[in-house]
C-alpha cells in the first residue's frame, strides 16, 4: 500500500494511492485498522501533504561508512542519535527555507521508517511488528552551524528542515534499496541501504531501548556520501527504489 495525507477542497484526509493514480480515502485509525471509504479523487486534483505527523523525528548520524569518511569522522561503534522537532516537517513540493543564520545548508537523502505501534525495549527480531512502512526524507543540515556548535540540534532543527514523503509504503523490504539524491536533476548521492552500518531492525531496537517510540514517529536511517550545498532556486529530489521520489524547491 501507498498511504499518505492529502488535502481536497481544504479538507485533510488519509488515503491510499491506487495503481490507477486515484487517491481513495481511508477510514479508521492509520496506526490500527483502516479500510476504504468509497470513491476516490484523481491524484492531480489533490494536494499531497507530509505523510504523517510525528511526535518526534529520531535521526541516525554517520550510518553509512562512506559518509563518515567524507566528513573525516570515525566509524561509530553504536548508532549516533539526534532529534529533529516536529516543526521541521514539510511535505512534498513545499520549500526548504535557507535561514539567515547559515551560509551552508546541505541536503542529505535518507530512508525514513514510520512507526505503527508503541515500542519500548524491543529486540531487533520484533522490530518489523512495530513498523508501518517507509518513506523518503531529506535531513536538511546547516553544515556551518553543525561544525560550529558542540552538538547538532541547531543545525538540524530549523523549520522546513525535514521534508518527508510523498507516501508511506507498507510492503517493501528495506534491506537493499537503491537510494539517490538529485540536485537540479544532477545525481549527487547514490548508494543502497545494504551499505548501512546498522540496519533498520538494529536501529529500531537500539532506539526503543533509549526512548519510547510512538505511533507516527519517524526514524531517519542516515545518509550516504555525496552531500552538498543547496542554494536559492535549487530543486532537490530524493529517490528510493520501490518507495518513491520526494521533491522540494529551495528558497532563501
Amino acid at each position: 500500500m501507498r498511504i499518505g495525507r492529502f488535502s481536497y477542497n481544504e479538507q485533510v484526509f488519509t488515503g491510499e494511492l491506487g495503481d490507477d493514480e486515484v487517491v481513495y480515502p481511508l477510514t479508521g485509525e492509520l496506526y490500527g485498522e483502516i479500510k476504504s471509504a468509497g470513491d476516490g479523487y484523481p491524484l492531480d486534483e489533490v494536494k499531497v501533504l507530509a505523510p504523517c505527523k510525528p511526535s518526534k523525528i529520531i535521526c541516525v548520524g554517520l550510518n553509512y561508512r562512506d559518509h563518515a569518511e567524507e566528513l573525516k569522522m570515525r566509524i561509530p561503534e553504536e548508532p549516533v542519535l539526534f532529534l529533529k522537532p516536529s516543526t521541521s516537517v514539510i511535505g512534498p513540493g513545499e520549500a526548504v527555507v535557507i535561514p539567515p543564520q547559515s551560509k551552508q545548508v546541505d541536503f542529505e537523502g535518507e530512508l525514513a521508517v514510520v512507526i505503527k505501534h508503541r515500542a519500548k525495549s524491543i529486540t531487533a527480531e520484533e522490530a518489523s511488528s512495530v513498523i508501518l512502512g517507509y518513506t523518503n526524507a531529506n535531513d536538511v543540515t546547516a553544515r556551518d552551524l553543525q561544525k560550529k556548535d558542540i552538538q547538532w540540534n541547531r543545525a538540524k532543527s530549523f523549520d522546513t528542515f525535514c521534508p518527508l514523503g510523498p507516501y508511506i509504503v507498507t510492503d517493501v523490504d528495506p534491506s537493499g534499496l537503491t537510494i539517490s539524491t538529485y540536485l537540479n536533476k544532477v545525481l549527487k548521492q547514490h548508494s543502497t541501504t545494504s551499505n548501512m552500518i546498522f540496519n533498520v531492525p538494529t536501529l529500531i531496537s537500539f532506539i526503543s531501548n533509549v526512548m519510547t517510540l510512538l505511533p507516527g514517529d519517524v526514524v531517519l536511517t542516515g545518509t550516504t556520501s555525496g552531500i552538498g550545498t543547496m542554494k536559492d532556486g535549487d530543486k532537490v529530489e530524493v529517490d528510493i527504489e520501490n518507495v518513491g521520489r520526494l521533491t522540494n524547491p529551495v528558497i532563501e
